[in-house]
């Protein structure tokens, strides 16, 4: 299978610390990864790396059949689908959310004196349908919802039809309801063979989408384990991973998690 992303040692420093130390992995084509792991794990600077918006200190980061250092970053990032929040900051609250789409294609924020086509705003339409958005079109980006303005940049994330597909945290502040509501957009993309390879970086297993196929957990900027995602997500590796006792259910195609209370002794 060929490699998406491939990396090789990659360590991040900044400073006196090491965001990432000496991480290896290699995703593949039509895989679809979940990256776990409590605050300060390393897994937005992980993505950073992923998306070629830093360079490693160390080792070699592939991505795409190219290497960084040795490629113009500018010309690879359009063949990337990112959603995060610092991207979502920048987004105008003025902006028609038509346009929030179709502006990905020349990988702006805001639109100022692009040229787009009937084409463009058609692909447009039909990304914002396939997350269920489609009703949103001529709504501000500035009046959505948390739930509607992550639904709105996974379908600017698919609009240069990315071979990658890198979401950071994007149930991050989201409500039952509006979790949910995600899971169950992520999951159609995840189980359609049609979409790119896609990395999902979260903090709970609850946000794993049915679909997803294989797992990463990372604590102070090194990998615990990594796989086939039913070989991952155990209680063990995920204990030692957040350095508490776990409960975990499967059920449904989802997981949940909870702390396993030790009797005191005694007690």
């Amino acid at each position: 299978m060929v490699a998406v992303l491939e990396f090789a040692d990659v360590t991040v420093r900044r400073g006196r610390s090491t965001l990432l130390d000496r991480v290896s992995w290699r995703v593949g084509e039509g895989e679809r990864w979940v990256v776990l792991g409590p605050n300060g794990a390393g897994k937005t600077t992980l993505l950073q790396v992923a998306s070629a918006q830093i360079h490693p200190t160390d080792g070699v980061a592939g991505i795409l059949d190219e290497v960084l250092g040795a490629v113009d970053v500018f010309e690879l990032r359009p063949r990337i689908g990112l959603t995060s929040a610092a991207l979502a900051d920048r987004i105008p609250g003025g902006e028609l959310v038509r346009d929030v789409v179709v502006s990905a294609s020349y990988a702006v924020v805001g639109r100022w004196r692009e040229a787009y086509d009937d084409l463009d705003h058609d692909r447009a339409r039909e990304l914002l349908a396939s997350v269920r958005a489609d009703h949103l079109l001529d709504r501000t980006f500035g009046t959505l919802s948390e739930g509607e303005r992550k639904r709105v940049q996974i379908a600017r994330a698919l609009m240069t039809d990315p071979e990658l597909l890198l979401l950071d945290e994007p149930a991050a502040g989201l409500d039952l309801g509006g979790r949910e509501d995600l899971v169950s957009t992520l999951s159609v993309l995840a189980l359609d063979p049609t979409s790119p390879a896609t990395v999902l970086v979260s903090h709970h297993v609850e946000e794993i989408p049915p679909g997803f196929t294989h797992a990463m957990l990372m604590r102070a900027g090194r990998v615990v384990a990594s796989g086939p995602i039913r070989e991952v997500i155990t209680e063990e590796l995920l204990a030692e991973t957040f350095e508490m006792p776990l409960v975990l259910v499967f059920e449904g195609g989802r997981w949940t998690a909870r702390r396993r209370i030790v009797p005191r002794p005694g007690g």
